[in-house]
């Protein structure tokens, strides 16, 4: 299963580097427009509306949201109810699952257990 993801403080490259069993891809905010033709699980953090239409720009690409098998969270918990509000939004969006959430780079934890949600839909 690939891991499509993006980054802008590096919190959710770093959780990603800890799931090098997945083949990943990495999406920019300089081209987001890329087409994932294979199954894939989609890693967002929360940030404002503006920083983040690069998810909806890249799920709205080709076919990649019927690829989508789900959505996975970063964010802090401190926000409360703005906590993952972008994977909430994708979410719902494009109709996928909510798999899981992490805050910042996650722990050893948060990696097993969302090594096994994924591996759960592969």
């Amino acid at each position: 299963m690939k891991v499509v993801f993006f980054s802008l403080t590096g919190n959710v490259r770093r959780f990603v580097k800890n799931l090098a069993d997945y083949p990943s891809l990495e999406i920019t905010q300089t081209d987001p427009f890329v087409e994932v033709n294979e199954p894939f699980v989609f890693i967002a953090p929360a940030y404002e509306k503006e920083v983040t239409e690069i998810a909806w720009d890249f799920m709205s690409t080709g076919n990649n949201a019927s690829f989508c098998k789900g959505v996975i969270g970063s964010g802090n918990l401190n926000f409360d109810s703005l906590y993952i509000y972008t994977a909430k939004d994708l979410a719902r969006d494009y109709e996928v699952p909510l798999l899981d959430s992490f805050e910042y780079f996650g722990t050893s934890k948060d990696i097993e257990r969302i090594k096994e949600k994924i591996n759960a839909i592969a």
